[in-house]
């Protein structure tokens, strides 16, 4: 057929185009401003991975060990940027230039548009479905919270689904190719577990077509389909080789792993299951796909103006600033989970175009994004549906590794437009048909009916929540008055939104209407729904000129211990193992991480935070006894931060200093003896080992002076009186950290639980610690082959299936 710039090529310049502006409109601070969003997780991975992109930018080479957080651990998981890595120039080209973070949100459109066309969606109901899946509220939320990868992960989702549909449907090379060429994309961003759920909800999509091509006797055809999407799967895999090796090495020793102490040991490697569920989303907060409002929107949401809680505050007699204060962040929430930025919600459009998918899309089709959409909604309930999330966390290989299982939600939010998609088109495809009217109006009684009953369930739970527990009655009482408000206000938005759409798909049904004005309509309704809702928690009050330098700027306590310019690290009392800010600047016993060393956390919890606690008390007491915190001694803890001001700082003279001589050796057979005897010993005298050669062991005496020091490299100097073993405060590691003494290679024993520790000869030594895992370089090669292979054969692919087109 001839090229027709009109219909092959327009609506999809127009769609895309329309995509950018919504991007451009939404996000203008950032663009146009030159603002930023204030996402509390960035700042906290920026003050993370501060020295890592320091030491880059100064040296040019990457470090692949931090000290910055929980004593020292390896970078992988922070921040890692493998040199000769392509994918950062592939993003800023399918971006169109778009700044960081908002351009994920428009690739998101654009991958969902691609992936509609090749369902055979017309052009306008893909924009519609494009703008629906990438806008929802999850996303925008989790941009809010600074989840950036898990945002590009979640909207690579579609271009895989592309690749995997298009070699199902005769195209296997391509297919096979953009297969890959997403897998590279979305194993860049590091998020296992959206890509994990990826994995599933494509073996669900392979189960359905093997299904289908079982019963038309057709299984060689589908070996062959998945033969080939299994190579472009493991191009895709080997283009990240460097990220995803170092990623399982690390794994074994972080907390995903099996742990080190009897006490916690089990069968299984992975994540308590307490700790896994501990964000499940409630069942009945599922209805907020319906009616955004329907558990109270956010933890903290503003009330509007003469709410119940408001007035009843007034009656009180309360100041107007504590009332204001209220009002402004008030506990609406009244869900199940212990607290969240607001509620899940991708339009009520599309929930109605996805019970008109069930009833009218291809039966093949609908069972996918069915079983797609229902099996991701019972993994996010989580603990609240135990019988079946607690098995697959038992049984399922690699789920245990995972946490915040609420998440699942965002590949809820994909399957959905999907299927509301495909129901739309064949919809208006078969809107001669009597038997369409039937299915539409069925599919509206069906929301309609779902959204009453769902207002009936809320008022019988009368709207109580944990969150206003200490309140006193008269204020629950107003502020379930608000919350019910809040939901019955949303409960009209929505059904006013069903109004319009159904108005439009009804009129098109009689052919009062033309299809081009009916799905315009309806694209544009979406848009403004999804818009409606995403500006409650993603406004203008959520940009900022430059976040990173309010949220770092150095405090008192900060410049006090910059003074410093030794070699030591700094204990921040005010939540430290959950904040980075201290990070920024300096070696810290704490950090904010989710997947910190697994000896460290069992040391943090066996006696870092008891020894905190007994120190704190003390000090409230006005006895600062820094004798009493030997391990965070023998992790070269100086400083002690209660607080940002200058006389908030305490500097403590008992820190063991980075390495030096014990004088007593104390043998012991297992992990959990170990941990038990760290605890009453004199870090700076004794020392404890297991697992170590008798040659080791054995008391030396002399002075140890850090003379260099770079994040992947240290460089001691050693004069000993005797030989012996000297202990140095730096976390142990066991792959990739390699010592010599004197240029000559020496093992390096662990010692104090998580400690290093050499056996130096008498004399002057010199001492160098240098981090270079082996793996890395090789993989590293691996991983550049791969990615220009691969997007060499990529665009040669596209340029012979469009030079017919191009040539005419």
């Amino acid at each position: 057929m001839p090229f027709d710039f009109k219909k092959d090529l327009l609506p999809h310049l127009l769609g895309i185009a329309v995509f950018y502006l919504i991007t451009l409109l939404y996000f203008s601070p950032i663009v146009f401003e030159g603002k930023l969003i204030f996402q509390s997780d960035i700042l906290q991975w920026e003050g993370s991975a501060k020295e890592i992109i320091d030491f880059k930018m100064e040296s040019g080479e990457e470090t692949l060990w931090t000290n910055r957080m929980f004593g020292g651990m390896p970078s992988y998981l922070i921040h890692s940027n493998p040199s000769g890595d392509i994918t950062n120039y592939i993003i800023k080209v399918i971006t169109l230039g778009l700044p960081h973070p908002i351009g994920s949100l428009f690739f998101g459109m654009v991958a969902m548009y691609i992936l509609l066309l090749s369902f055979g969606v017309r052009p306008l109901i893909a924009v519609g479905g494009a703008i629906a899946f990438s806008f929802n509220s999850f996303n925008l939320l989790s941009l809010e919270a600074g989840h950036n990868a898990k945002i590009w992960a979640i909207c690579l989702i579609p271009l895989v689904f592309t690749g995997v549909h298009l070699a199902f449907s005769g195209k296997k090379a391509l297919g096979a190719l953009i297969t890959a060429f997403a897998i590279l994309l979305q194993l860049k961003f590091n998020h296992l577990q959206i890509t994990y759920y990826t994995f599933i909800c494509v073996l669900i999509y392979g189960v359905g077509q093997l299904v289908y091509f079982f019963r038309n006797k057709q299984l060689t055809v589908f070996a062959g389909v998945v033969s080939f999407l299994l190579i472009g799967a493991l191009l895709g895999v080997l283009g990240n080789a460097t990220r995803l090796t170092s990623v399982l090495e690390y794994s074994k020793y972080s907390t995903r792993g099996v742990s080190n102490l009897d006490a916690n040991q089990t069968t299984q490697s992975g994540l308590d299951k307490d700790y896994a569920f501990h964000w499940s989303q409630g069942k009945l907060e599922t209805l907020t796909f319906l009616i955004p409002n329907y558990f109270g929107g956010g933890s903290v949401q503003s009330l509007p103006k003469s709410s119940a809680s408001e007035e009843a505050l007034r009656r009180q007699g309360i100041e107007p600033a504590q009332i204001n204060e209220f009002v402004r962040g008030a506990p609406t929430y009244w869900g199940d989970q212990p607290g969240t930025g607001g509620p899940i919600y991708g339009s009520v459009i599309m929930v109605l175009l996805f019970i008109i998918g069930i009833l009218m899309a291809r039966p093949l089709h609908r069972n996918i994004f069915v079983g797609i959409a229902v099996f991701t909604l019972l993994l996010s309930w989580g603990k609240n549906l135990e019988w079946f999330n607690y098995f697959l966390f038992d049984y399922l290989p690699g789920y245990n590794k995972f946490r915040a299982v609420s998440m699942a939600l965002g590949v809820t939010l994909f399957a959905v437009p999907v299927l509301g998609s495909l129901g739309l088109e064949n919809l208006v495809a078969r809107s001669h048909e009597k038997e369409t009217i039937r299915k539409f109006w069925i599919s509206l009684i069906v929301v309609v009916g779902v959204l009453v009953l769902a207002i009936l369930i809320a008022g019988i739970m009368g709207y109580r929540g944990n969150a206003e527990a200490s309140y006193p009655d008269w204020l629950q009482q107003a502020l379930r008055q608000d919350r019910k408000s809040m939901l019955m206000a949303d409960a009209f938005r929505s059904l006013v939104f069903l109004a319009l759409t159904s108005g439009l798909i009804f009129t098109l049904l009689k052919r009062q209407l033309s299809k081009l004005t009916a799905l315009l309509g309806v694209a544009v309704l979406i848009t403004v729904d999804v818009w409606g809702i995403n500006k409650r928690y993603l406004d203008a009050e959520s940009f900022s000129e430059n976040p990173t330098q309010q949220y770092f700027a150095a405090s008192p306590a900060d410049q006090k211990i910059l003074q410093d310019t030794e070699y030591f690290r700094v204990l921040n009392l005010q939540n430290p193992f959950n904040e980075a800010r201290t990070s920024y600047r300096f070696n810290s016993i704490g950090g904010y991480h989710g997947a910190k060393l697994g000896r460290y956390q069992e040391l943090i919890e066996n006696i870092l935070t008891p020894e905190m606690n007994q120190f704190i008390q003390k000090a409230q007491e006005g006895n600062f006894d820094f004798n009493s915190i030997p391990v965070l001694n023998m992790l070269n803890t100086r400083y002690i931060m209660a607080g940002r001001a200058e006389n908030a700082v305490f500097r403590n003279p008992q820190a063991n200093g980075p390495a030096w001589f014990p004088s007593e050796i104390i043998d012991v057979s297992s992990n959990q003896e170990e941990i038990n005897t760290l605890a009453g010993i004199d870090t700076k005298e004794q020392v404890t080992v297991s697992e170590i050669p008798e040659i080791s062991r054995k008391v030396g005496k002399g002075t140890v002076t850090l003379e260099s020091y770079l994040p992947n490299r240290l460089e001691y100097r050693i004069n000993a009186e005797e030989a012996g073993l000297v202990v140095f405060s730096e976390i142990y590691y066991p792959t990739g950290w390699k010592a010599t003494i004197n240029g000559e290679p020496a093992d390096i024993l662990r010692v104090n639980y998580l400690l290093r520790g050499l056996t130096v000869p008498s004399g002057s030594s010199r001492v160098v610690f240098e981090f270079k895992p082996s793996s890395y370089s090789a993989a590293l090669t691996v991983m550049n082959i791969t990615q220009y292979l691969l997007v060499l054969t990529l665009l040669g692919v596209v340029l012979m299936h469009l030079r017919p087109y191009l040539t005419k």
